[in-house]
């Protein structure tokens, strides 16, 4: 447990109490285990590594620590193979908004890959209405409950396919319904994102957000394609801009400040035009891009004020919350209640809704949030 200088404790009791913003988490990386199992019972999927929630949960803890990617990313056949009808998106989309709301996040924008929900004869549109139902549905219970919560969602294109200007015209056909943005995932070695340009053209030319995978196992060269040919918006993760920043021989990484640090063009066109790092500390230990969290540069990257955002990335697969987040940079590096808020306001910043509508979540629950913690 963490005592900060004044306010409440910061332990995880008390953490669940601050409102959380959430700009990094998938869909189909969030499952509860016990609703897997139901879905798959329903549609005769037999696959499943386990047969009891416990069993299956520890399952996909432990497929995920390989420490690689493409390994990590191998868990996902399970949960997408059970997401196959409207019944089933709907349900994944409204638990994914009850447990957000449960753990104190305010707003969050979930990600999710249309194409790859089509095996039983949806349509592109069918996906991303059933999970807009899903969410809307999710939403009303959290506020009936007092635990109000705004979720939007990113429609996502696989960088290892070729339907990236399709799925982007799928966002930009139902920006007014609650997506609010597009994105490329996938395997990043031997996929660079400028073979998704003419997607990113049309959301640009469309005015529309847009947030990359880069800087994850691939390292500076996606950052630099996603920034430079790309235009993007924000970096889904971008912690490999640790490897254009020089640190000071013998530096502790949990310091409190990093003078002399030397940043290259890179890091410094990632600060100096505050773009959004979507960092998901445990994920990224999980896929290789780190190895541990006392090893996680996101220490680094705070103290030299970059902005930087935490998430989950896939709760089910990395068995964790934005609470748990929270509290494993917390005994990590030592941040407090104002550093919390700090990346929170962060996140909230950099969210692909309006600014008025930013603004207020800021002013009206954020730092009231906050307040009452820091005492």
């Amino acid at each position: 447990m963490t005592v900060t200088p004044a306010g409440r404790p910061l332990d995880l009791p008390n953490i669940r109490l601050a409102p959380k913003v959430l700009l990094h988490d998938h869909l189909d990386g969030g499952l509860r285990p016990a609703t897997i199992l139901e879905l798959a019972r329903e549609v005769g999927y037999s696959e499943l590594p386990a047969d009891d929630a416990e069993s299956l949960a520890g399952w996909f803890r432990d497929a995920a620590d390989s420490g690689s990617l493409d390994r990590y990313l191998e868990t996902f056949a399970h949960t997408v193979a059970v997401m196959q009808t409207p019944s089933a998106l709907a349900r994944v989309a409204r638990e994914c908004v009850e447990d957000l709301a449960e753990d104190g996040v305010v707003y969050a924008e979930i990600r999710y890959a249309p194409e790859q929900h089509l095996a039983r004869g949806l349509t592109l549109d069918e996906v991303v209405e059933a999970v807009l139902a899903g969410f809307s549905e999710g939403e009303a219970q959290a506020r009936a409950q007092g635990r109000p919560i705004i979720v939007r969602c990113l429609v996502t294109a696989m960088r290892h396919a070729a339907r990236s200007r399709e799925i982007a015209e799928l966002a930009v056909r139902y920006r007014d319904e609650g997506v609010v943005g597009f994105d490329i995932a996938g395997a990043e070695a031997g996929h660079p994102p400028t073979r998704h340009l003419d997607a990113f053209e049309f959301m640009r030319a469309n005015n529309a957000h847009f947030t990359i995978h880069a800087g994850e196992a691939f390292g500076l060269p996606s950052i630099h394609e996603a920034l430079a040919f790309c235009g993007t918006d924000r970096l889904g993760h971008g912690v490999r801009v640790i490897d254009d920043i020089t640190l000071p021989e013998g530096v502790d990484l949990a310091a409190e400040s990093f003078v002399g640090a030397e940043l290259g063009q890179i890091a410094d066109l990632v600060r100096d035009n505050r773009i959004p790092l979507e960092l998901c500390p445990s994920s990224n230990v999980q896929t290789g891009a780190v190895a541990s969290i006392a090893e996680h540069p996101f220490n680094v990257l705070a103290r030299l004020r970059f902005r930087v955002t935490v998430n989950t990335d896939n709760r089910l697969m990395s068995d964790t919350t934005m609470s748990k987040e929270f509290y494993r940079l917390a005994q990590q590096f030592g941040y407090g209640w104002a550093d919390f808020e700090r990346f929170t306001v962060n996140a909230m910043k950099s969210a692909f809704i309006h600014f008025d509508e930013r603004l207020a979540l800021i002013d009206d629950v954020i730092k009231p949030g906050y307040a009452v913690l820091l005492g």
